[in-house]
């Protein structure tokens, strides 16, 4: 189980929800249907459209106008070899530099130094305060980099953004993760179901399910590494349909499973602020979609919903009969293959934490 804590847990920091990273052309080519300029008096009521789908595979039949953008449409052919050769030369140039500055033993140590100011300054060593404020240092400046995203946008441009944020939020997530793997199990238990026949089971689904409540965005490597310029979709095929918010309801499901099954303060504190983080996220994500997007947000929101199914229960979504199909693409393939990868690769990842000696 500690493997899917440690996958979601990097996904789930790094991304923090709609607060976080947005979707690139290599996953997303061109917006779906066109925005209405006025905003519909019955969110019930929508003229019958076939929308193509920028997937070859699929052809969206719905009962509703498409506004916003379809979620995870990959199509091999319109990949582009020298662009995937930058994201690589790329994102293995940042992790290489942060993980000398922040966690190898030749490096200056900044890891060390932000885990002995956080301890500091809270005045106690106790893991349970510990990962609670290095989170609560994490989604401070990772949900305010970015609220400040549309200002500094003007002024050093988006790509120049993009690489400042994931400097700040790449090391300060993985501080908080290796401390929290590290750190999980201590404490006094306060509940044992260790031992409940399929329980273990029961969460180790919750948590796979969890993966597939990612936020679209996640998907989008060439904007989240700014090979191609980061630009704020909105979104609303695939797991939009089923809630507005997937990043957070994933998250809630992921702490659910982990609290239940460790019944330790750690986990207990880790649990809460990342559950309020992504809380936070839900307004701060749609405040920023309603920023950018305006009239074509308020209308895809008013035919989704955070609470997921709630808006295919009460009429308000309509699903195409071939819904399936939008999650029969190569994202979603990554992330089943890359979950259950994580599931027999989890000594690998323990041993790596337990290395920081935290």
């Amino acid at each position: 189980m500690r493997s899917i804590l440690l996958t979601h847990a990097v996904v789930s920091l790094m991304v923090g929800g709609s607060d976080a990273f947005v979707p690139s052309r290599a996953f997303s080519q061109g917006r779906v249907g066109s925005l209405s300029q006025k905003r519909l008096s019955s969110p019930r009521k929508f003229p019958q459209v076939v929308v193509r789908s920028t997937d070859p595979t699929i052809e969206l039949v719905e009962n509703i106008e498409l506004i916003g953008d379809d979620s995870a449409a990959f199509a091999l052919e319109k990949q582009s070899l020298e662009d995937w050769i930058k994201f690589s030369a790329a994102t293995g140039f940042v992790l290489i530099s942060l993980s000398y500055l922040w966690f190898l033993p030749m490096g200056p140590h900044w890891g060390d130094t932000f885990l002995e100011t956080t301890q500091s300054t809270i005045g106690t060593t106790d893991p349970a305060l510990t990962i609670f404020s290095m989170l609560t240092i994490f989604a401070v400046c990772h949900s305010g980099l970015a609220g400040l995203r549309p200002y500094a946008e003007e002024i050093v441009g988006a790509r120049a953004w993009r690489v400042l944020f994931a400097c700040v939020s790449l090391p300060l997530a993985l501080s908080c993760i290796s401390y929290f793997v590290n750190h999980s199990h201590d404490g006094p238990r306060l509940w044992d179901v260790t031992g409940v026949p399929g329980l273990h089971g029961l969460f180790w689904i919750t948590n796979f399910i969890s993966f597939i409540f990612l936020y679209p965005s996640t998907f989008n490597l060439l904007e989240i590494a700014a090979i191609e310029k980061p630009q704020l979709h909105l979104w609303e095929t695939g797991i939009i349909r089923i809630t507005r918010h997937p990043q957070a309801v994933g998250q809630i499901m992921w702490c659910g499973a982990h609290t239940a099954w460790l019944g330790t303060p750690t986990a207990i504190a880790a649990s809460s602020v990342l559950v309020l983080h992504h809380v936070y996220s839900m307004w701060h994500g749609d405040r920023r979609l309603k920023m950018k997007h305006g009239e074509a947000f308020e209308q895809v929101k008013a035919r989704t919903s955070w609470v997921p199914f709630a808006a295919i229960l009460d009429g308000r979504q309509q699903l195409p009969e071939d819904y399936y199909k939008e999650f029969l693409r190569g994202p979603y393939l990554l992330v089943v293959g890359g979950t259950t990868a994580a599931y027999f690769a989890h000594p690998f990842m323990q041993a790596g934490a337990a290395l920081l000696k935290w």
